[in-house]
């Protein structure tokens, strides 16, 4: 199945859901674990339904849910196709459905609360290195490059967060690791406050919203990146 654009998947107009990295996430808060395992319970129905399913975390008092598919069909300008982990219109049809259910059950989502974390490493060769750290991070060979057309490292069992490769260019600094911090754009401006009053500095905002690059006192560096909010 065809991947959506960015602009597709925030025109369905899932007020649930917030589009974060490569799928689809949302939280709902519940009283108690037997009202979270009711409403997993209505979920994996509607999943078994639609022939797809989400991931799904119970927490204290809540239940988050990411929605992506393996099989997205990413297509290059010249017509070469990948198979890749993205958002389909599968997911967002049953994003729609698990809405509903949540609803059906009285839930109160959270979209303000969901975000992703991944990690950064700046290499002028990345094919070089990312066999090291795929059999480093995950013990399987077949996790560089799965779900993604580059050398990423994501887990299948998704343990880690997601390792991708970016050349520095000239003049880049010593750093080599950051990590990106992804979360509803509704509460980007707030995060890069907070993180501001801490300590930090922004170094680049040049792309902001959609990413604010920060530094610790030492001169660390990490990204608060942040989809386009659509009205």
């Amino acid at each position: 199945m065809d991947m959506l654009s960015g602009d597709e998947v925030d025109a369905a107009g899932l007020t649930d859901w917030r589009r974060l990295a490569q799928g689809l996430h949302a939280r709902y808060r519940v009283d108690d674990f037997a009202a979270a395992a009711r409403f997993v319970t209505a979920v994996a129905e509607a999943g078994d339904a639609a022939g797809h399913h989400p991931r799904v975390t119970i927490g204290p008092g809540q239940v988050d849910l990411k929605l992506s598919s393996e099989d997205a069909v990413y297509r290059e300008d010249d017509g070469t196709e990948h198979v890749v982990e993205w958002m389909t219109a599968r997911d967002v049809d049953l994003a729609r459905r698990i809405t509903e259910v949540a609803a059906a059950q009285g839930l109160t989502p959270d979209p303000a609360g969901v975000s992703v974390l991944e990690l950064g490493l700046d290499t002028p060769d990345a094919s070089r290195i990312a066999p090291v750290w795929a059999a480093l991070l995950t013990g399987d060979p077949a996790s560089r490059g799965r779900g993604t057309p580059g050398d990423e490292v994501r887990d299948a069992a998704q343990r880690i967060p997601n390792l991708w490769f970016d050349d520095p260019g000239e003049g880049a600094s010593a750093q080599r690791f950051h990590v990106e911090v992804y979360v509803a754009p509704e509460v980007a401006a707030e995060r890069i406050a907070a993180a501001v009053t801490a300590g930090a500095r922004v170094v680049d905002d040049s792309e902001a919203p959609r990413l604010v690059v920060l530094a610790d006192p030492d001169g660390n560096r990490g990204v608060v990146c942040a989809p386009a909010a659509t009205g």
